[in-house]
């Protein structure tokens, strides 16, 4: 869970979520009566009660009595035996995100209830009308618009999947128990399925006992794709399109669609070795079988629906010329399966089967009937003897990609009782003969696989033969053959994923959407021109949409790698070659070698190079890339960009890459080459963009291959966790503002278009916060009508989990584009507006990075003072927490870097510096500057808001304990200038924002994180007494595990990690 604040607070009505809280904390407390006793449920209470006097106490004022109360409360925790800490942690934890669980209901609640809503197409579209825009450039910049949200691996999400999925199913209930036509008997049913769930997750192990693997990761997102944004992209379409109508009088375009979806999962190789060209490709063709896999589920239930006889004369004779060739087909196969399998069945020495006796289960109903749940009802035939296809034993989806359990329900029954083809289990106990070897095995499996015996499914069997039919259902006809080849699609995937011979015609299996298209838009414009609109723009016009937003793929998948590992490669090829040492070149003789060897047509890389593993891995990903192409992949992102030569190095090794392929397969590679994106991370990259951008953009070539080749369009990425972890939240919001600019500078010079990548995470140190806020305050003209931006670990659950939420969530992304294309932000009003951001900046960053980098004591302080040594037993990601073997601040990864500061709530990277910076501009007289800055300027109105919401959460006491009990004595005088810092941040901010108290202009979130305190302070205390034991007995695993529980707590209660 997280803050959001893409309007949580605003839009709950605490009533209704104040009796949610109390409901599931008193069903928790029953549950716990029963689970752990009453003796237990006493202390916990009694805890909470003490926690919540202690803050009532500050909030009224009266600290000393506060301070009474909570050194108290430590004491007695530091008596408690470990069995007791444990409980008391795990009961409070999960209390807090049961409080999560009822916020997320009331946000989407509340947006059901309130009309308009803020910030909703309706209400954006209208505002534009009415200020002048006319009703066609508002239609044609919709239309043109390009968002893509990237979800991305990054280890912030700290729950477990299993524990997600039945949070999500508490927030069902709410929502059930919310209607308004319940019985008591019915509402008392759903208290006991409340009670269900909250034991199960009561009875669950909250902590992940191993390290995700990659492909674990990327079945997480695939996973938020099927449960959530499946449903919720029609919807969100809907919504778009009927307000363009209501406007412009014009709806969106059916193939139109202004949002998509990319992916770092499995593509992500930056620092996680893990991330191979293997596990690409595997996830990959893993993303496109769940693509077909939920296509095929639409079809089928789009065949059932659409029964009518009347259709246009193109889909008449396509229905026609569809059932001709199934007539001839099955004349063919008949004769050809026939003697198949005499011959299989003599090999094994068995009788030919007849045609099933006994029929599947639920046969005799349509097959959108088929299940409740939504599991994929389509049998996966597995060869005799093979492998399950999951070979990672990754947990990809809770239902649909599975494949060896789909076809549980499903048994053919032969008269002598044996069943040829059913599920996983007796698949690997079928017999086989000894004397075969594996040659012959292979062309067994390849031969039964195609064969119309192996590939026959029950419901072809139901089904009457044309000649028999009273009529011909054209639309069921089309989309049959549609089903079939999707199917045969399907099969072929899993073939490619068994590393199994897969050899089919390209016309039996769709691989492009726009092939997938055809028959949907002509099913779409026959029924239009029949007078069945109305039929045409329910569930088929959905599907449309989905192949549009989705296409074959899902989420097409970024690769990104250092840019040191590039230079590594070739540097080895140049010295294999004798041509030098690359690495030894200064960057104008790598430009001109990378240009030379750019405009050549050979390969420069000989196929018997023998190179080290760390090359040979960067080489192979690059052939990968070349095989998939930009049909499946997206985009190649630099890290650590700095030069023109990093984005030419990318160029090259995957221009020889594709020459390489394209010469073995003796055809051109699939797609085109993958955009190259440079990712400018710290400050001094940041200020260097702009200039690197102009390089690129003043080499012929280059510029030649960006019009070509991407239709003159430049994509740049700029990071925020280096940037900020480099030289503090402040300072790097300000170089990315004026880098943002300098980029779109450049690029309108060369006349380039650009679109800008953004690398957000979750929290405001990493540059998180409310979407709509961050993209209303980019700098004038560095949004127009394209945007990218990452969203990762606990926010991608936060906001698109739910399918309510992720509409919500997509609608404020598309206005606030839109706004931001159309109504560009104010620039600072005055240049002195600019001089001020520069001083308060220098002045930050010299106060961060003296604490940071140059105090000797501040390392050994920060590893004592949090739990940042501890964070890597919680096993929420693949990759490791430092870049490389090294202890300092320099090398750590920014997640750890927040993640350590959160749990203790001094949340510091996030304000470190920002006090300083105000004070020195404001003791110069400039204050009322500031105030005129804040009211005026959207970028630092944002800024400083998002500093006061972090300020909001930060916690002085606490922070404090931390200190008095873990830190040396020598260094606890370094805390106490800390927390002086963070006291002159506050007094600066709302002397700056004119507030009296700390979010005061969003009282309800303020409301909010009091309401979880007195739940939160407790797991702090906790967790400051476990650390205390285990830097004393760091073998202690039941240590370790209470204190990994703490961490989990602190997570839900700050609704932030890193």
């Amino acid at each position: 869970m997280t803050d959001t604040t893409d309007d949580i607070a605003e839009e709950i009505s605490f009533q209704s979520f104040d009796d949610d809280c109390k409901l599931l904390g008193n069903l928790l407390n029953d549950v716990l009566q029963r689970e752990v006793g009453n003796k237990l449920v006493e202390k916990i209470e009694r805890n909470r009660i003490l926690a919540q006097s202690a803050c009532n106490m500050r909030l009224a004022g009266i600290e000393d009595v506060a301070e009474v109360l909570e050194k108290q409360q430590a004491s007695e925790i530091s008596k408690m035996a470990l069995e007791e800490a444990l409980t008391l942690a795990r009961a409070f934890s999960h209390y807090l995100n049961l409080m999560g669980i009822a916020e997320t209901h009331h946000r989407v609640r509340k947006s059901r209830n309130v009309a308009p809503l803020s910030k909703s197409c309706d209400d954006i579209f209208h505002q534009l009308v009415q200020s002048g825009v006319s009703p066609d450039e508002l239609y044609n910049t919709v239309c043109k618009q390009e968002v893509e949200i990237v979800l991305t691996a990054h280890p912030t999400q700290i729950n477990r999947r299993t524990l997600q999925y039945k949070h999500i199913r508490i927030a069902h209930l709410l929502d059930y128990n919310d209607r308004p036509d319940l019985s008591l008997e019915d509402r008392e049913m759903v208290i006991e399925d409340l009670v269900r769930e909250i034991t199960s997750i009561w009875q669950t192990d909250e902590l992940r006992r191993h390290k995700p693997t990659p492909v674990d990761e990327a079945g997480a997102g695939l996973n938020i794709v099927e449960q959530s944004l499946w449903k919720a992209i029609p919807h969100y379409l809907r919504r778009v399109s009927n307000a363009l109508k209501k406007h412009t009088g014009k709806p969106l375009p059916l193939t139109c669609t202004p949002i998509k979806f990319g992916s770092w999962m499995g593509g992500d190789r930056d620092g996680n070795p893990n991330v191979t060209a293997k596990v690409t490709r595997d996830v990959s063709l893993l993303s496109r079988w769940m693509a077909i896999d939920l296509y095929v589920r639409e079809i089928d239930i789009l065949r059932f629906e659409l029964s009518m006889n009347q259709c246009s004369d193109r889909l008449s004779k396509l229905a026609h010329e569809i059932l001709e060739e199934e007539a001839l087909s099955e004349d063919c196969h008949e004769s050809w399966n026939q003697s198949l399998s005499r011959n299989q069945f003599k090999h094994h020495g068995q009788q030919a089967p007849s045609l099933p006796t006994q029929l599947p289960a639920r046969a005799d109903l349509p097959s959108c009937a088929g299940r409740s749940d939504g599991e994929s009802q389509y049998p996966i035939l597995e060869f005799p003897g093979s492998m399950p296809l999951n070979r990672q034993g990754a947990e990809i989806s809770s239902s649909s990609t599975a494949f060896q359990g789909q076809n549980k329900n499903v048994r053919v029954t032969l008269p002598n009782g044996n069943s040829p083809i059913s599920g996983a289990a007796q698949s690997a106990t079928t017999p086989r003969s000894a004397s075969f070897n594996s040659s012959q095995i292979l062309a067994q499996r390849k031969m039964f696989a195609e064969s119309q015996t192996g590939r026959s499914s029950f419901q072809k069997l139901l089904e009457p033969k044309h000649s028999q039919r009273p009529g011909i259902a054209p639309y069921r006809v089309v989309l049959g053959n549609v089903k079939d080849k999707l199917m045969k699609t399907r099969r072929r995937l899993e073939l490619l994923l068994e590393d199994l011979p897969c050899e089919y015609d390209s016309w039996d299996y769709y691989e492009t959407s726009d092939r997938l298209l055809e028959p949907l838009l002509l099913c779409y414009e026959s029924m239009q021109s029949c007078g069945s609109g109305v039929l045409a723009d329910g569930r088929l016009s959905d599907l449309i949409r989905r192949v549009a937003t989705f296409g074959m793929v899902l989420m097409k998948l970024d690769l990104r790698q250092e840019c040191g590992r590039h230079a590594e490669t070739l540097d080895a090829i140049t010295s294999y070659l004798d041509m030098g040492t690359y690495n030894e070149w200064d960057e104008e003789k790598k430009l001109q070698f990378l240009t030379r060897e750019l405009k050549g047509k050979r390969p420069l890389v000989p196929p018997s190079i023998e190179v080290a593993p760390d090359v040979k891995e960067v080489l192979d990903t690059f052939r990968v890339a070349a095989e998939l192409g930009s049909d499946v992949l997206g985009a190649y992102v630099i890290s650590m960009a700095s030069n023109a030569s990093d984005v030419l190095a990318v160029e090259l090794l995957q221009k020889d890459a594709r020459l390489a392929v394209s010469g073995e397969l003796g055809r051109p590679c699939p797609g085109g080459t993958l955009r190259v994106v440079p990712l400018f991370e710290t400050v001094k990259d940041l200020r260097g963009a702009g200039s690197v951008i102009r390089k690129l953009l003043s080499i012929d070539w280059y510029h030649e291959h960006i019009i070509k080749n991407h239709n003159g369009h430049q994509e740049v990425m700029v990071g925020y966790s280096d940037s900020g972890k480099d030289a503090g939240r402040f300072t790097a919001a300000w170089e990315l503002y004026k880098a943002q600019e300098d980029v779109v500078a450049a690029c309108n010079e060369y006349g380039i278009r650009v679109t800008l990548f953004h690398g957000r995470g979750g929290s405001i140190g990493r540059g998180g916060g409310p979407t709509y806020l961050a993209i209303q305050s980019q700098p004038p003209g560095s949004v127009m009508g394209t945007l990218r931006s990452t969203e990762q670990g606990e926010m991608v659950q936060a906001k698109f989990g739910l399918p309510q939420t992720a509409v919500r969530q997509l609608e404020i992304c598309t206005t606030a584009v839109l706004l931001a294309t159309m109504c560009p932000p104010l620039p600072p009003r005055e240049e002195k507006w600019r001089n001020h951001m520069e001083e308060i900046s220098k002045i930050c960053c010299q106060n961060y990075r003296s604490i940071v980098y140059e105090n000797p004591e501040f390392l050994a302080y920060f590893q004592e003072a949090t739990p940042q040594a501890e964070l890597g037993f919680l096993n929420i990601g693949s990759r490791p927490t430092r870049r490389k073997s090294s202890t300092g601040i320099g090398h750590l990864r920014a997640i750890p870097w927040i993640f350590a500061w959160t749990q203790t709530r001094f949340v510091l990277p996030s304000w470190l510096g920002v006090g300083a910076g105000l004070k020195g501009i404001c003791e110069k007289g400039h204050s009322d500057d500031l105030k005129a800055m804040y009211k005026e300027w959207p970028f630092f109105q944002s800024t400083i808001d998002l500093i006061e919401m972090v300020l909001g959460k930060a916690d002085i006491p606490i922070a404090k304990h931390y200190d008095e009990v873990l830190v040396s004595e020598s260094r606890r005088e370094l805390g106490y200038e800390l927390r002086r810092e963070l006291e002159t941040t506050e007094k600066y901010v709302l002397v700056v924002s004119g507030h009296d108290k700390l979010a005061e202009n969003n009282r309800s979130l303020r409301r909010l994180i009091e309401s979880r305190l007195p739940y939160l302070n407790p797991i702090n205390l906790l967790q400051v007494e476990i650390l205390k034991r285990l830097r004393r007995d760091d073998d202690n695993h039941k240590l370790r595990d209470a204190l990994l529980i703490t961490i989990n707590g602190i997570a839900a209660g700050m609704r932030n990690t890193g």
